[in-house]
């Protein structure tokens, strides 16, 4: 029984130790943010980047939309991109065997007929049934494919696509106007840049109208505006720091560009894993360290995407499910980089952080939540410890969401309304009081349903976006 009381005790006190170590280190993480994102705001400012908008010497881009029944966003997708700033592109619109009416919707609003296109094939995809084009919307091309996934659907668009660069954007997704401007600026300035990862915002509750977002406004979701705060924390925080080190692991599949012929070189997506944003870019990293070739793969936090968020605990459900089967997977695959000094920082530095903290992060917590409160009524901590870990949890966790929201209001300030801002800090503090815990559940879950879940890619339900009357 004493082992059994000492077990108690000492776990309960490993969780503490843990919780608080690993809040202190995600508020390190925004301190190195804050700078950076001061000084590339500052470049910005005095960088005539406008001038590119019209250049006939920038990188002429290819963008890759993989389409899945989405009926209800892709029409304000297509628009958003044709109205984009940028001199030289072409929209490569790849329906994957979708199963409602998106391929007829696309043929049916830009008038649409299918073509003869040959199509070069660098990577191995499933089979395409058809390219359709109209000469009036002529960077508009829609690929007509058998199912074979949203990775199937990348490669067969890099097959199709014609230019040096291409960015991959989600169907439910609305880019800024400048935002391919600013994303392919890095590949201008830096040759040795082969991949650049964007900032994804939640569009729910603004208003859309022909592909552009008007009218920007906290939902009247609350799962949807707990995101929020949760986006900005993982983007202006996590993310923007990593890039400082060139050790950015996750692109999001919303909104990323890439040398395609590097990408070509590595055999572009995996098909078969649900976890493709992020095992595109270690196998990037892996490549070019195992080649020494110099390389950067960057994250800004200027070109921005806006994106529909889950509103159902459901569909969040699947969602976080979905994004830590994936994080599993592609630990598990390059786990030969962990701890290997080849790598440089990514393995000495970034793979055991996502070990430890996004992988294992939540296992923990949860235990913390039954052991600590379990050796405090056992009479084994005493009540001012425990009152102490909870009030420097909850306090080292809520200035982590309140500095990424102050971060934003310093650097974009996107939410210009006060109401909206002070909904977001009170969301920021009831977060802890919940919301994060069934999140928590949610990725534990997907740890265990690791095996049986690798593989499917779950469905999240889409709405149109708000049009403006």
């Amino acid at each position: 029984m004493y082992i059994f009381w000492k077990f108690i005790l000492y776990f309960s006190e490993f969780c503490m130790l843990y919780t608080i170590g690993i809040n202190l280190f995600y508020n390190g993480q925004m301190l190195i943010s804050v700078v950076d994102l001061l000084g590339y705001l500052r470049k910005m400012k005095s960088s005539d980047y406008k001038r590119y908008v019209d250049s006939k010497n920038m990188i002429p881009i290819s963008i890759i939309v993989p389409a899945y029944n989405e009926e209800k966003t892709i029409v304000d997708n297509i628009k958003s991109l044709l109205a984009l700033n940028y001199y030289e592109y072409e929209i490569i619109i790849v329906n994957d065997g979708s199963k409602d009416s998106t391929r007829d919707k696309i043929i049916q609003e830009f008038d649409l007929v299918k073509v003869n296109q040959p199509v070069k094939m660098s990577l191995r995809t499933q089979e395409v049934m058809g390219i359709y084009r109209n000469p009036k919307y002529e960077k508009l091309i829609l690929v007509d494919k058998i199912n074979g996934g949203k990775a199937d659907a990348l490669n067969v668009g890099i097959n199709v696509s014609s230019y040096p660069i291409f960015a991959c954007i989600d169907a439910d997704s609305i880019l800024e106007n400048e935002a391919l401007i600013k994303l392919t600026m890095l590949f201008v300035e830096n040759p040795e840049t082969v991949a650049v990862g964007g900032i994804v915002r939640i569009a729910n509750g603004s208003t859309i109208k022909d592909g552009k977002l008007i009218d920007m406004k906290i939902p009247k979701s609350k799962v949807a505006s707990f995101q929020i705060v949760e986006y900005l924390r993982a983007f202006l925080t996590g993310r923007t720091s990593l890039s400082r080190l060139n050790s950015v692991l996750i692109i999001s599949g919303a909104f990323g560009a890439f040398n395609k012929s590097v990408v070509i070189e590595c055999g572009g997506y995996k098909v078969g894993t649900i976890g493709e944003d992020m095992d595109i870019i270690v196998k990037l990293h892996k490549k070019m360290k195992d080649e020494k070739r110099k390389y950067k793969i960057k994250f800004l936090a200027d070109p921005i995407c806006w994106t529909q968020a889950p509103e159902s605990l459901q569909d969040l459900r699947v969602q976080r499910r979905r994004w830590q089967i994936g994080l599993f997977d592609n630990l598990l695959a390059y786990r030969k980089m962990l701890l290997n000094p080849r790598y440089g920082t990514v393995g000495m530095l970034t793979l055991p952080y996502y070990w430890l903290f996004e992988l294992l992060g939540p296992v923990v917590e949860f235990l913390g939540y039954i052991f600590i409160p379990m050796a405090y009524l056992f009479g084994l901590l005493e009540f001012e410890s425990f009152i102490v870990y909870f009030f420097a949890a909850f306090l080292l966790g809520t200035t982590l969401s309140m500095g990424s929201i102050l971060l934003e209001q310093m650097s974009f300030r996107k939410y210009t309304s006060f109401k909206d801002t002070m909904r977001l800090v009170l969301f920021a503090l009831l977060e802890n009081l919940g919301y994060r815990q069934l999140t928590i559940l949610f990725r534990i879950e997907g740890i265990f349903k690791f095996r049986k879940g690798r593989h499917a890619w779950g469905a999240i339900k889409r709405k149109q976006f708000v049009s403006s009357k």
